[in-house]
């Protein structure tokens, strides 16, 4: 199953690559997300959708398998699993910023491989729900990076040479992210925390991001 995102944000392609690389920036700029740590080379994240009264949690981790610098691209490999055990998914994400003239346009392509009743959703319902994420991540990015140059951020490799393998991550929780009226259908409000999955990918590529800049 194969997604497709895009959005353009204000601001030149080495501007938005600064802030889409601050992991401490990034991060809650995204609805329902927060980091855990890293393990290795993987981001540790979750995930927490609302969908009327329920709230429910998932939970995967991502590593980039190929990047490169000059072009502002990356290959993400992302997996995960709900929390209720509706299912388990596995994503190669390609992520590529470009220049548009005093803007950057964001490209996000997700080829998605899903198990148990995750598997009963199309790719319209995940489009869907990806796109709202997505309209609300870039909502909060042109925020931030209106606020113009933020303040110096320790070098990742000096970082990494002080933290054990497993590196909590001090982040308070975000609000869940409410699906609202998207999720209609008794069958979808009940395993819709299944379809994070896609959610949770886009994540991992924002976050995987900080590691590719930390070792130019």
């Amino acid at each position: 199953m194969k997604i497709a995102n895009e959005f353009t944000v204000n601001a030149p392609v080495e501007r938005a690559w600064e802030v889409l690389t601050d992991l401490e920036q990034v991060v809650p700029l995204m609805p329902g997300a927060q980091m855990v740590g890293w393990e290795g080379d993987d981001f540790l994240g979750k995930l927490k959708v609302k969908v009327g009264p329920v709230i429910s949690e998932f939970s995967g981790k991502a590593n980039f398998v190929e990047r490169d610098e000059h072009d502002h691209r990356a290959v993400i490999n992302g997996r995960g699993r709900d929390s209720r055990g509706s299912g388990n998914a596995a994503a190669i994400i390609t992520t590529r910023l470009r220049e548009d003239g005093d803007r950057t346009r964001v490209s996000v392509d997700t080829d998605l491989k899903i198990v148990g009743k995750l598997a009963q959703f199309g790719s319209g319902m995940l489009q869907q729900v990806s796109e709202k994420m997505i309209g609300e991540f870039v909502a909060s990015l042109e925020a931030k990076l209106a606020e113009g140059d933020s303040a110096a951020v320790e070098p990742m490799a000096e970082a990494e040479s002080r933290a054990p393998r497993l590196q909590p991550v001090a982040q308070p929780e975000q609000a869940p992210l409410d699906l609202g009226n998207l999720v209609r259908s008794a069958l979808l409000e009940k395993y819709v925390p299944a379809i994070a999955f896609a959610l949770a990918a886009l994540i991992g590529i924002i976050v995987v991001l900080r590691r590719i800049r930390g070792r130019r």
